[in-house]
């Protein structure tokens, strides 16, 4: 549901061009007087979600004019070294799967500890005190640096670390895939769901070739099937 308005704060929302990240973006023009939003190209294996970012930001100030005065500044910061690093499903050509840890070989280690660690950085210098993820222990794979634990710890190393007073924020924490797009449908009805629909992008295969009930996609990954599966309860809970 729509907040309070915070007339004096500056956010910034870490956007891939995902359901989720776009989801947030959009949460946090209904709140905060100025936004920002930060991409990350990290040698992952396809480059399409951030390919979608400039659309869905053009969208979101279509649907609410008011949202253009507060939509600022776009960055994209590469650390490809995260890819070298990884052995991933993510940043590879590999079949995805379950690794003997337990986890999905989707999951690339460290890479929301560096995205926000990266995102606080650039804070500093844009002053912003309020950072946006959409990390979620609802609907997620296992990834350990989803968990609200981590996010709240990582928030006390960087206020410590840099001196500052973060707010981290992460609207979607304990929504699953149907309640983020009833959140969506809260904060800018049918319109807004519609943009997220078309023009957001949460494939891991990257796969835009057709355009789905819920999006596009391969329909068969796993970010694939949580995104159908939520969109099919969102239909069912509105019918």
């Amino acid at each position: 549901m729509p907040g309070t308005f915070i007339t004096d704060q500056t956010a910034l929302v870490l956007f891939s061009g995902g359901q989720d990240s776009g989801t947030c973006l959009a949460w946090a023009l209904d709140r905060f007087a100025h936004v920002e939003t930060l991409g990350f190209d990290y040698g992952q294996r396809h480059l399409v979600e951030l390919s979608c970012r400039a659309a869905v930001r053009d969208g979101l100030i279509r649907l609410h004019p008011e949202w253009r005065a507060r939509l600022g500044d776009d960055h994209t910061l590469s650390i490809d070294a995260l890819g070298q690093l990884s052995e991933t499903a993510l940043t590879r050509d590999a079949e995805i799967m379950l690794g003997e840890n337990g986890l999905p070989n989707t999951f690339v280690p460290g890479r929301n500890l560096l995205f926000l660690t990266f995102a606080a950085a650039l804070a500093v210098r844009r002053g912003a005190r309020h950072l946006v993820g959409g990390m979620c222990e609802t609907d997620y794979s296992g990834y350990p640096d989803c968990r609200d634990d981590t996010i709240k710890a990582l928030q006390v190393a960087l206020n410590l670390g840099m001196d500052q007073r973060f707010v981290l924020h992460t609207p979607l924490m304990w929504r699953d895939k149907a309640q983020t797009w009833q959140l969506a449908d809260s904060l800018g009805g049918a319109p807004l769901v519609e943009l997220l629909r078309r023009e957001t992008h949460s494939c891991y295969l990257g796969d835009r070739s057709l355009l789905h009930a819920w999006g596009y996609g391969c329909g068969h990954c796993p970010a694939c099937d949580l995104r159908r599966q939520g969109w099919e309860c969102y239909e069912a809970a509105a019918a």
